[in-house]
């Protein structure tokens, strides 16, 4: 009896497995390999591979926190941001080749987080700040600046790449009509 329960177990889990995305780190290599333009990075559903969290101290004087949290931390109130591992994100922005935007909330361009390719992580686009030192770093994020902990200076983009490559495009061009 606790074989048949096993091997049950054992092939749900199997099949959950196979239909969960396998996501792959989305790199400059990558990128340039495919030669994908802006409106192709366009239809590319993003992942963040690491949770990132914003913060910035609230002030009393400001208008009410739309999505964002205000917890008190050592007497202070902070407003606080969470993007948690898996969040699908999409391209908002490309300024230039080597950068992009990606969006993870609905409703608003401008809630975007930049990332771009680092050396030191193989390429991988990687959340990228104004300013990074030791503790953490500042991001721009809808319109404000947050500071974001060290722990998500190597969040990367990831994409599941097996369904990207099945994806095929049928084209066929149009020769005219005569009379």
């Amino acid at each position: 009896m606790k074989t048949i329960q096993f091997l049950c177990l054992f092939t749900l889990a199997a099949l959950m497995f196979n239909c969960s995305p396998r996501l792959s780190p989305f790199t400059q290599d990558l990128q340039e390999e495919n030669s994908w333009s802006e409106e192709d990075l366009s239809r590319i559903q993003f992942y963040v591979s690491k949770d990132i969290r914003l913060y910035r101290d609230h002030k009393s004087g400001e208008s009410k926190i739309e999505d964002g949290k205000v917890r008190m931390i050592n007497g202070r109130k902070v407003e606080e941001i969470i993007i948690t591992r898996g969040t699908p994100g999409v391209l908002v922005l490309n300024p230039k080749s080597d950068r992009i935007a990606v969006s993870f909330e609905d409703g608003n361009d401008q809630r975007y987080l930049m990332f771009g390719p680092n050396p030191k992580a193989g390429d991988r686009y990687v959340l990228l700040a104004k300013e990074w030192k030791k503790s953490g770093g500042t991001i721009s994020y809808d319109g404000r600046s947050y500071f974001t902990d060290k722990e998500s200076a190597y969040s990367a983009l990831m994409i599941d790449l097996k369904k990207i490559r099945k994806t095929k495009v049928k084209t066929r061009i149009a020769k005219g009509r005569k009379l």
